[in-house]
């Protein structure tokens, strides 16, 4: 009873607008969209910060152009909402100490990038740093480069929505969906900021969880698991590098319409039993993968997986997990849920194109996120595993494979700058900084 006291006093305590002076890392449309839900009273003053670049460039004009205001527009509402920016910077020199709360809406592999690059600011009053869509370690990571322990870092599992730029616009952001429930994991034993977190998701109306431990959020990302098995691959890479042009590929259809065949399922099944060893030494709960990719992403009709084999789903042998994960993604090639067509079509839910890889000038090429940032994201995963003498040899074989395979489009296309190196090596600093905040925090 003494417990749920304390709990109850500390929510009670909570101001809508503890958040307080808000710095969001990151100019994208999570940024954006996180921005103008932030305006509603959670935040007092918004700032955004990018790096400097093109679309740094690109954002300020549009900002100024805009009266410092970003909009954004939510799949089945018609009105638009709006929020004012008060800053933007794309230098850190400009940063002055009046924030209170960072919001890293970067991805993950920028994480330890900006996080070193505010070191020579002076940001004394951040009292809490938000990690949007963290990878396993990332709370970590970034608590290893805050020169001050006192920082409370808080991972969520994953981004809550799915959100694009407008076709014309950096500064208006379309969010097509939500996620129905985020996990919040704080590096501070008992903390009021998660309790802000939660009523804050509450206001999307997105179910938010807090748990015990930052891992325990952070391996509730499903892209963990699906994307390494589905992605790193021949296949991707093909398509991505217009190797074939005439043959349009899609994401999650099954093969030859897509990736997804009987192996991938195997590889997937695998992954998530050596991600889950490594969650436990880590001192974190493993998800139950089938149930978490129904009840957390999207479900699937009884009559295709009864409930009965969702929940025992952990317990089964292999084989019987591959096939019930192989009818879960044969059953959501359509929506099963939508509304059919006067012809009885369903909504194709699973033909979502492969995003392209784009040569720019002087043969230097823009990669997309899918797959080079998952394979990074398997890299420092896989460092964790080794420096703990965890074996994950599903894991090994999927990556070098995947590093013969890009080094082979290198040679088929000409490319001279390695597709994987910067990222491996950046992965792989990142990992020493982890084991050696473990070794801190827990010694």
């Amino acid at each position: 009873m003494n417990v749920m006291k304390e709990v109850s006093e500390i929510m009670n305590d909570i101001r809508p607008s503890d958040l307080g002076n808000t710095l969001i890392a990151g100019a994208g449309p999570a940024a954006i969209q996180t921005a103008v839900q932030l305006y509603s009273g959670f935040s007092e003053r918004i700032g955004l910060y990018n790096r400097p670049g093109v679309h740094a460039q690109r954002i300020k004009k549009e900002l100024i152009h805009n009266n410092f205001e970003v909009s954004l527009t939510i799949q089945g509402k018609e009105a638009e909402s709006t929020a004012k920016i008060d800053c933007f910077f794309d230098d850190v020199s400009s940063l002055r100490d009046e924030w209170d709360t960072i919001i890293l809406a970067t991805p993950c592999t920028s994480y330890a990038n900006v996080m070193k690059s505010f070191q020579t600011a002076e940001l004394k009053r951040v009292r809490t740093i938000i990690l949007l869509a963290p990878n396993i370690g990332s709370n970590d990571l970034v608590k290893s480069l805050m020169p001050k322990e006192t920082v409370e870092v808080i991972s969520m599992s994953t981004y809550y929505a799915a959100t694009k730029f407008h076709a014309d616009s950096a500064v208006t952001a379309h969010t097509k969906a939500f996620k129905k429930r985020i996990y919040l994991g704080s590096s501070k034993g008992k903390s009021r900021m998660v309790g802000v977190l939660k009523d804050f998701l509450k206001s999307l109306n997105i179910d938010g969880v807090i748990v015990d431990h930052p891992l325990d959020a952070e391996c509730r990302n499903i892209t963990t698991y699906v994307h390494p098995a589905f992605f790193l691959n021949t296949f991707t890479l093909n398509e991505i590098f217009d190797v074939q042009p005439k043959d349009k590929k899609y994401m999650y259809k099954l093969y030859p319409e897509g990736p997804i065949t009987q192996q991938r399922i195997k590889t997937m099944v695998r992954l998530w039993k050596e991600i889950s060893t490594l969650i436990k030494e880590l001192g974190a709960d493993p998800i139950n993968l089938l149930k978490f990719l129904n009840d957390d992403n999207y479900p699937v009709p009884i009559e295709s997986i009864p409930r009965e084999d969702i929940d025992n789903f952990s317990e089964y042998e292999e084989v019987r997990q591959e096939y019930l994960l192989y009818i879960r993604y044969a059953t959501i090639l359509i929506d099963p849920f939508s509304i059919p067509d006067h012809e009885g079509r369903y909504f194709e839910f699973s033909a979502v194109p492969f995003k392209k890889a784009q040569e720019g000038i002087e043969g230097v090429w823009s990669n997309p996120r899918i797959p080079f940032e998952d394979y990074q994201k398997l890299i420092l995963i896989y460092g964790l595993a080794e420096k703990l003498g965890i074996s994950m040899p599903e894991m090994k074989m999927l990556i070098k494979n995947f590093e013969l395979e890009c080094q082979q489009i290198e040679k088929m296309l000409g490319i001279t700058e390695s597709l994987i190196e910067a990222r491996r090596l950046s992965s792989l600093r990142e990992v020493t900084d982890i084991m050696k905040e473990r070794e801190r925090r827990y010694s």
